[in-house]
């Protein structure tokens, strides 16, 4: 099991930083005071595989509970678990600049009489030995969003590329674009099976059109074009931090030259080793 302790500054990201992980796969709980991370820890190890990637933020929220840290972490390992801490920091200016905007109020406000940059410099006094014990350290204060995913993405996955999902799926034009694509592609310009008698009542899921669809130059010279770009396109977005792309094809109908292709790109994305889905939109409609 893959278990990680997220901890580090009020204001540096720690929330940022759990979106990132659930995006990868691991199963995250914000705030879990330390003394209940070993029974969770017990709870994931009899889940039979079920839960294998662990992500648990834990702070001074937790008041005097978070100092018994070591303590948990101590039980972790005697359950012969492998324990990683993810600290993250922040200058005092950025935390700061972060709490007047968001408008926020410090764990230790109220303690500090509203003085936050006495808060903020109590709290890096009280983490000062957990940040020492930490395995990776990130300090947040001038990343973009696409850089502090980069960064996360880098600690915690073997192939950065395996931070993105792609799905991608088919649709017909006569139902409606689909919102959630970032890619749309008209394939409407190649010959359609529709007009073939003995063809019309199958889909591109069957191997009597996509033959049809695909003996074609024209549909030839497009789908080779196409996976060239996507192939350009995936690192860059890959690179910028986004973890889901939606690929759209779409014919008059949604059942022949959509459905050829979706399956051809799904196929040529799949052996280089992409995370990829695939479905049909209106595969069943007549």
């Amino acid at each position: 099991m893959q278990f990680v302790i997220v901890t580090g500054l009020s204001g540096s990201g720690k929330s940022g930083a759990v979106n990132v992980l659930e995006d990868i796969g691991f199963y995250c709980i914000d705030n879990m005071p330390p003394q209940l991370i070993s029974k969770f820890a017990e709870i994931s190890a009899q889940s039979n595989g079920k839960i294998d990637r662990v992500a648990i933020v834990t702070d001074i929220r937790g008041g005097e509970l978070f100092f018994k840290l070591s303590e948990s972490l101590n039980a972790l390992k005697e359950q012969g678990l492998s324990v990683k801490i993810l600290f993250l920091d922040a200058s005092d200016e950025v935390i700061m600049k972060r709490y007047k905007e968001t408008r926020r109020k410090h764990p230790l406000d109220e303690k500090y009489h509203g003085n936050l940059q006495k808060a903020i410099s109590a709290e890096r006094e009280m983490l000062r030995s957990v940040r020492e014990a930490a395995d990776y350290y990130i300090d947040t204060s001038y990343l973009s969003t696409s850089q502090f995913k980069e960064q996360i993405n880098s600690i915690f996955l073997e192939d950065i590329n395996d931070f993105m999902i792609v799905k991608v799926m088919s649709f017909g034009f006569k139902y409606g674009s689909p919102n959630e694509a970032d890619l749309v592609f008209d394939v409407r310009c190649l010959p359609n099976p529709f007009y073939v008698p003995e063809l019309k009542q199958f889909t591109g899921k069957d191997s009597c059109v996509s033959e049809y669809v695909l003996k074609f130059e024209q549909s030839k010279i497009l789908l080779d074009k196409l996976k060239d770009l996507i192939d350009f396109l995936i690192p860059l977005y890959v690179h910028e931090g986004k973890s889901q792309l939606v690929i759209a094809f779409g014919c008059t109908g949604g059942k022949h030259r959509s459905i050829t292709f979706a399956e051809e790109i799904y196929k040529h994305l799949s052996e280089k080793g992409i995370r990829t889905r695939i479905s049909h939109r209106d595969i069943h409609k007549e």
